[in-house]
């Protein structure tokens, strides 16, 4: 959850994600099990994908807000399951198109978690953000599934950089 959690500065390693690359589950296998990838927010129902993001212990968020966040991100996937024509799994990230990405509110329903959206989501995005020159990509997450974006090439705390967030918590008055 990004509200709560922790930040920890990623970056993909050294050796570039292959832009040829096997993903671990193809386009193909996707479809024949029922899946569509999708890359735009035109056919995205915000309402569903807020009750992802409920589901995995986001906060619910207003969906003119999410709408505006989309409008602004840079790169998207999400995979639609074509029986109930509804999100089950998404990522995005934002950046400055050069150089530095950072990933945001990567999902999976728990319904279908464990199947390997998540992985197919993540790997088509990294690749995408590599292809167009970005060389630094960071996410934040749970210190909980921090084992899911290892094997991705994430490092936490790479040569003891760590990152900050701005926290509004109040002071306490003495």
């Amino acid at each position: 959850m990004l509200s709560r959690g922790i930040i920890s500065n990623f970056r993909t390693p050294a050796i570039p994600f292959p832009t040829t690359c096997k993903y671990s589950i193809s386009d193909k296998d996707l479809e024949s099990r029922g899946f569509i990838l999708r890359r735009t927010i035109s056919d995205l129902n915000l309402d569903h994908l807020n009750s992802v993001f409920v589901a995995v212990g986001f906060p619910r968020r207003d969906p003119e807000k999410i709408k505006l966040a989309l409008e602004h991100t840079q790169s998207l996937l999400w995979v639609e399951h074509k029986r109930s024509q509804k999100p089950v799994a998404f990522a995005r990230a934002t950046g400055d198109g050069v150089f530095n990405s950072i990933i945001w509110d990567v999902v999976v329903d728990a319904s279908f978690q464990g199947i390997g959206l998540g992985k197919a989501v993540m790997e088509r995005l990294i690749e995408e953000l590599l292809e167009k020159g970005i060389c630094n990509i960071a996410l934040y997450s749970e210190p909980r599934v921090l084992g899911f974006y290892r094997p991705l090439g994430f490092v936490s705390d790479p040569d003891g950089i760590r990152g900050m967030v701005y926290s509004r918590k109040q002071k306490k008055k003495k």
